[in-house]
């Protein structure tokens, strides 16, 4: 990997398909903006229709020649994944790329739609049903990928698999640490299905160090708001350099499956993109399998991989 890459080295997207969750702010909005600079159609993903459709406008004040859609989402509701990803099958033929970008950050405890504990809902089975519902878009495009994003916070998760949703013990820190280091193990697994079942499609994951967004200054409480209002002007690197990470993993050419994306600067807090190690915990296989088993019935949503054969 070369160094000080930036999104002006992302190659021509034109005649392909992307879809951003959460890309109506913040690193989905930047993401979005950058794919559609570069000719790929663009799908903006957010629960709130009004705010998708305000990041969509702002985009094509700068880049005039954008191929943008928009569409309701809340990862926190099966049934709204349901319907979006319904939707988007009967209107489109392929899908080159998904970025599992959305996500909640130290909420207090709340339950999704569905019941489950907020920020396990939404950044991890939301996403876990939305790649499986649109895999028919993607298992068949050479070159398609799959970019979850994860964090820094994943080191120091835990996956509680006897409490995954909080009930006996709730730490807002401590759910969204388990939630990122979800998103790597069903990353990670998903890569090994995947080649498992030789298909042309890879799945990657990247996190953008300490980047200053608006997800540091919704869900925590007021105190550490501001706290964090402070340290997103004075340590923090900008959502700019923070995206790129994610648009690496989103673009690169040649980048393998099973690959992590970070920054290269010092504790992975900022900097260019370069590949990083997830820890030991995120390469578990074994709990790898077990959190996808258990994803696929809190959800409902099976993966279409027939010719996958497990050890």
């Amino acid at each position: 990997m070369g160094t000080m890459w930036t999104a002006e080295q992302i190659p021509d997207e034109g005649g392909r398909t992307a879809i951003v969750t959460g890309a109506n702010s913040g690193l989905g909005l930047i993401e979005a903006r950058e794919l559609a600079r570069h000719g790929a159609q663009v799908l903006i993903a957010s629960r709130d229709l009004a705010k998708a459709e305000a990041a969509a406008a702002a985009i094509r004040l700068t880049v005039r020649s954008a191929s943008l859609e928009v569409a309701q989402l809340d990862l926190a509701n099966l049934n709204s994944v349901r319907t979006f990803s319904q939707r988007f099958l009967a209107g489109h033929r392929r899908l080159d790329l998904l970025i599992n970008n959305a996500g909640v950050m130290a909420a207090p405890y709340q339950r999704t739609m569905d019941g489950f504990e907020l920020q396990f809902g939404t950044n991890h089975l939301g996403h876990f049903a939305l790649t499986g519902l649109l895999l028919p878009a993607l298992r068949d495009q050479p070159g398609a990928r799959v970019v979850t994003v994860s964090s820094n916070a994943h080191k120091r998760g835990q996956m509680r698999f006897d409490d995954l949703q909080g009930e006996r013990r709730y730490s807002r820190w401590g759910a969204y640490a388990q939630s990122k280091l979800a998103n790597l193990l069903f990353a990670f697994e998903l890569d090994r299905r995947l080649k498992a079942a030789s298909l042309p499609l890879i799945s990657v994951a990247a996190h953008p160090g300490y980047s200053a967004t608006n997800l540091q200054l919704s869900a925590p409480p007021l105190h550490e708001r501001l706290v964090m209002r402070l340290s997103n002007r004075f340590i923090a690197q900008t959502a700019e350099m923070g995206s790129l990470p994610i648009l690496y993993a989103a673009t690169a050419p040649g980048l393998e499956g099973g690959s992590y994306v970070g920054p290269d600067g010092r504790g992975e807090q900022r900097g260019y993109p370069t590949l990083v190690q997830a820890t030991d915990r995120a390469r578990d296989a074994a709990d790898a399998r077990r959190l996808w088993e258990i994803s696929e019935q809190l959800t409902g949503v099976t993966y279409d991989l027939p010719s996958l054969l497990r050890a």
